[in-house]
């Protein structure tokens, strides 16, 4: 894994836990050798994010809308911020530039980055890994609506695997390192169509 593509709020929450877990994994990742890739943003999670990778000496790309720079929330200390036209090309960038994707505790714009990605997975669009790092349960409950979803066969059970999860960054690392997708076709054939 050379660079690793990470979702996390905009805001900082109200736990100072997930602002230390962004700390965390910016460090980490600089550590590791591993660009960071994010929305580009100075703001919540985002900034303490990519100032932690920063201040590591690591190398970080920023991937904002225009219409988010005009807003005066981009980064202005990344030697790499890419300018895109609309929130569809600073996806795209991102997960060409990302060989493996990471959400920290975020809001709608997370949970859609993560599950866009997710879903290609899915489809076998990619076979980067998923992940969620899951800060004092955050994640618990939309883990749980996953497996309410799986048990009522809108998702196999063998793509439960396709998401990755771990309460703190180190642990996430190691399981994303030894990820291997599932091979199983998406659609589910109902009994009634056998």
């Amino acid at each position: 894994m050379k660079s690793l593509c990470v979702f996390c709020g905009s805001n900082a929450g109200a736990r100072p836990a997930y602002a230390e877990a962004a700390r965390q994994v910016g460090r980490l990742l600089a550590e590791s050798g591993i660009r960071l890739v994010y929305g580009g943003g100075n703001v919540g999670l985002m900034g303490i994010l990519a100032d932690a990778a920063l201040e590591a000496g690591g190398s970080v790309i920023g991937v904002i809308p225009e219409a988010l720079v005009a807003w005066e929330v981009a980064h202005t200390g990344l030697a790499d911020l890419r300018i895109v036209g609309s929130m569809h090309e600073r996806k795209a960038l991102m997960a060409e530039l990302a060989d493996a994707f990471v959400a920290l505790p975020g809001g709608f714009g997370t949970f859609e980055e993560f599950f866009e990605v997710l879903t290609w997975a899915q489809l076998g669009l990619h076979p980067k890994p998923c992940g969620l790092l899951n800060i004092g349960g955050f994640y618990d409950p939309l883990l749980a609506l996953i497996d309410y979803a799986i048990a009522e066969r809108f998702i196999r059970p063998e793509h439960r695997a396709l998401v990755v999860e771990a309460h703190d960054p180190a642990s996430l690392f190691t399981l994303l390192a030894d990820y291997q997708p599932p091979s199983v076709e998406k659609w589910i054939v109902s009994p009634d169509e056998t």
